[in-house]
């Protein structure tokens, strides 16, 4: 049995909390949070402390906290050669303070309280000071999920800006899809089914070779309806920008 200690209270946290519960080979012994509050509804008030001078024995603690918080959460803890990581996509492991062993127990997906995730299709990407570490963390990622990855922090740091393009920049898109909807009172939903081919469609085949679209056709005339059709000055911009990328990429100038 392997002993956890998660410390933080945000999504992350309590996501990894919820899928340990159902392990037999890892208990959540503790967790901690500066205001002492319970990150899952069915977990005992005992299991929760606001100090981390009251943190308990453990085999691994994860600092499932903000990136900023990292270095000074570590630096503070009580103990000594205890394995600690975190849970950041672009910290290096160097910001954990050495007194301890250092890893990184990165799931590489985007988390929000009030959506279940299914743990068994996020991949891991895991680092550790040493092979002992680094096993230990491969066993505990492999009893949620069968993609685990040695990433190095420099690698991490460049899947980070990666993901950043591929989740945080492209749910922008859907908010500004959203309102060009909206504005013109159109349901959202009629594009949800192009969404969902979009992502399907680069899981099949290189996401150059999926491009499509006005930009893509050298289609001026359909590229200028458009840029009359929006009103706000941003999505003019944004629209112009990408327009101007893609023709860019695939050697078609605007």
């Amino acid at each position: 049995m392997i002993t956890v200690v998660i410390l933080g209270a945000g999504n992350v946290a309590q996501h990894l909390y919820t899928a340990f519960r159902n392990q037999k080979s890892t208990e959540v012994v503790q967790c901690y949070n500066r205001k002492g509050i319970l990150i899952h509804k069915d977990q005992k008030k005992a299991s929760i402390t606001d100090s981390l001078n009251n943190l308990k024995k453990a085999d691994l603690y994860i600092l499932a906290i903000s990136d900023d918080a990292i270095e000074e959460v570590s630096k503070k803890l009580p103990f000594e050669n205890r394995l600690v990581v975190h849970t950041s996509g672009s910290v290096p492991i160097t910001t954990i303070n050495d007194k301890n062993a250092r890893g990184v127990f990165y799931p590489l997906q985007t988390f929000s309280a009030t959506k279940k995730v299914d743990f068994s299709d996020i991949p891991f990407c895991i680092e550790a000071d040493n092979e002992k570490d680094n096993q230990i963390l491969r066993n505990i990622a492999s009893q949620l999920s069968e993609r685990i990855y040695d990433i190095n922090s420099d690698q991490r740091n460049v899947l980070h800006v990666a993901a950043v393009f591929v989740n945080n920049f492209t749910n922008y898109m859907f908010s500004v899809g959203d309102e060009i909807c909206k504005e013109n009172k159109i349901p959202f939903e009629i594009l949800h089914p192009l969404i969902q081919e979009t992502a399907k469609k680069i899981t099949e085949m290189e996401p150059q070779n999926a491009q499509t679209g006005p930009a893509m056709r050298k289609d001026y005339q359909t590229i200028e309806r458009h840029l009359k059709i929006l009103k706000n000055n941003s999505q003019i911009e944004l629209y112009k920008t990408l327009t101007k990328a893609i023709q860019s990429k695939y050697g078609k100038e605007l």
